[in-house]
């Protein structure tokens, strides 16, 4: 029987903690929620200057006051996707000549006495 080979566990392979997700999705919907504040002061600037072209800059600063939130929030309530469901192998039938990763062969099993078959 060949042994297989053991593959060590990576921490790198590890994903990120929920606090970590958490914060980096605050830190985003903060800097959102700034770009939106940017564009409600812009567009109150080029109304009290008059700027040219307004028909197109007020639009466009609207637009961005109207769409940035809702981005920010669906963003904000964006995970990461699960890997496997926890679950999912229960529901799947194992099949019986499978050797789990680590498995230990005949030969090095303990204090286990492997009868021969007839």
């Amino acid at each position: 029987m060949k042994r297989q080979a053991y593959q060590p566990i990576l921490i790198t392979d590890a994903s990120r903690s929920q606090d970590d997700q958490l914060t980096s999705r605050q830190k985003r919907y903060v800097l959102m929620m700034g770009i939106r504040v940017a564009c409600l002061v812009i567009g109150a600037v080029l109304v009290v200057v008059k700027a040219p072209l307004l028909w197109l800059w007020l639009p466009l600063c609207g637009l961005g006051m109207v769409l940035i939130p809702w981005l920010a929030v669906l963003l904000a309530n964006d995970r990461p996707p699960k890997e496997q469901h926890r679950l999912a192998g229960r529901f799947q039938p194992r099949h019986r000549d499978e050797t789990p990763p680590m498995a230990l062969t005949s030969e090095e099993l303990p204090h286990k006495v492997i009868d021969a078959e007839p």
